[in-house]
């Protein structure tokens, strides 16, 4: 048996991390109760920082709360912004000196866990997400080829000059 090389591009390593994070938001009103908390505009976007893999992304909350003694509501907004680093083992074998491509993907989109009203009107909450990263490199494969290959079978595919087709009826779609 003899072996070959092939140099490919495949994802070479991948990791996938778990995110809590506490903001807090200031209110114009102090409020009475949170009504909604909302995560949306999720975006995000991979890069290669050394030995690491870096994600920069936004998203932007809305948190709905009544004040007045639950007689009014509003909402208040806030976009923030994360950079997050990821230490993801790469195959031995890999090159990571040529076009690397990092593709990220959000595996838990971020959401509110937990809204606390504090004392002095602002809101405290939580806001949780899960990332996953594959950096595609080029890497080496070694395949098993045969050194033998089989040999061409010869094809017979004349028509016998006797053979006769049957008789067909012409007028079958009458």
């Amino acid at each position: 048996m003899a072996f070959k090389e092939i140099v490919t591009k495949a994802v070479v390593g991948k990791g996938k991390k778990y995110f809590k994070n506490k903001y807090s938001i200031n209110c114009e009103k102090i409020p009475t109760t949170v009504l909604g908390c909302w995560v949306i505009n999720h975006k995000f976007k991979g890069y290669k920082q050394g030995d690491n893999i870096g994600v920069d992304g936004s998203y932007d909350v809305n948190i709905w709360y009544s004040y007045d003694n639950d007689s009014k509501t509003t909402v208040v907004n806030k976009k923030i912004d994360y950079n997050d680093l990821f230490n993801v083992s790469v195959r031995d074998d890999a090159d990571l000196t040529s076009d690397t491509e990092i593709i990220v993907r959000c595996l838990k989109q971020p959401s509110c866990t937990n809204v606390l009203i504090k004392d002095d009107g602002s809101i405290d909450f939580d806001i949780e997400k899960e990332l996953g990263v594959e950096v595609v490199g080029e890497t080496k494969m070694k395949i098993q080829i045969e050194d033998n290959e089989e040999p061409w079978q010869d094809l017979n595919d004349e028509i016998k000059e006797n053979e006769q087709l049957e008789d067909i009826d012409e007028k079958y779609l009458d």
